[in-house]
């Protein structure tokens, strides 16, 4: 599939569609990076819907907005579900000669994973199956953070939060995470994948790919949580980078058209170097508890391996052409 020219760091630099001075967003937060990376990935107008989360609140503190689109806020559950009648009304109005733009109108939702994994998974997937034309963006920061660093789906193993604090039973939460990229890709959505803001040419190409697919699509970004991960403020394109050089987040993406309609796979990073595991555990303090049990730590790397091996599998089955 032909994509747009990627941009450069420079032309990304100068781009202005981005959040304006002045939002809360904490010190280090790489949310405002990744919405900056996703406006600038296309010059075709915008409506983004957002959940109820973390960049919602510090984004639009009544009666200001950081947001240079239009911009519809609503509750944790149902992002999807307004993007849905958003993009609706709009074909609608199109076919009645009511509306008319030089260029297509580009619908985007944006939830955290609470809002994505969770509360909102229902009204994500009923917006899947009905086939509404929009990207999905989750900023997945692997916790509730916004409401109290509380445990979600998307939490991983061992990690300590406020609801699953680790003590000497019980070492933080017990389950991996859930694997909502897969879950999309079970729903058939056109395009999915997975980015990071560390990769930030990688973030810019999917975005593009995504909004030039017609139908739902779904890209999954990591977004290191400073206050939730506790670590420096200044490391969270760092631990992006780490999360990416240790195989913890893969960068891939998938497409169902592809192989007759069997959907296609491509891992579109694949580390040159091996980086260990304990490289991206060690500055986050959610994880200090296990740092000295390499029992807990070779769990982790066991699954992390399995995962890495299983996308290979899927890939070399099901390879996505471009």
């Amino acid at each position: 599939m032909a994509t747009k020219k990627a941009r450069t760091l420079r032309d990304l630099a100068r781009m202005k569609r981005a959040l304006a001075p002045g939002h809360r967003a904490c010190a280090g937060c790489p949310f405002p990076v990744i919405l900056k990376i996703l406006m600038s990935a296309t010059d075709d107008p915008l409506v983004i819907a957002n959940a109820t989360g973390c960049m919602e609140v510090t984004s639009t503190i009544f009666p200001y907005t950081a947001w240079p689109v239009p911009w519809i806020h609503n509750a944790f559950e149902n992002a999807a579900a307004t993007i849905s009648g958003v993009e609706s009304a709009y074909k609608a109005l199109k076919r009645r000669g009511k509306i008319k733009t030089e260029k297509e109108i580009k619908f985007i939702a944006i939830g955290g994973d609470g809002g994505t994994y969770d509360i909102g998974l229902q009204s994500l997937s009923g917006a899947i199956e009905r086939g509404h034309d929009f990207l999905y963006i989750l900023y997945n920061n692997e916790g509730y953070m916004n409401t109290g660093i509380q445990r979600s789906s998307a939490t991983p193993m061992y990690a300590s939060t406020t609801t699953s604090p680790a003590g000497k039973v019980i070492p933080g939460k017990l389950q991996w995470r859930k694997e909502i990229t897969d879950i999309m890709i079970a729903h058939q959505a056109k395009y999915v994948a997975q980015a990071s803001p560390s990769h930030w040419v990688d973030f810019m190409k999917k975005v593009q790919k995504a909004l030039e697919t017609k139908g739902p699509t779904f890209i999954n970004v990591i977004s290191p949580c400073q206050p939730g991960w506790n670590y420096p403020p200044d490391m969270s394109i760092e631990l992006a980078r780490l999360a990416v050089e240790s195989k913890y987040w893969i960068l891939y993406e998938y497409r169902s058209d592809a192989n007759n309609g069997l959907g296609g796979y491509k891992i579109n990073y694949r580390p040159r170097k091996e980086v260990s595991i304990v490289e991206f555990l060690k500055p986050q303090r959610r994880y200090r508890h296990i740092l000295d049990r390499p029992e807990l730590i070779k769990d982790i790397e066991d699954h992390i391996r399995r995962n890495w091996e299983r996308l290979e599998r899927l890939e070399k089955e099901l390879p996505l052409e471009e």
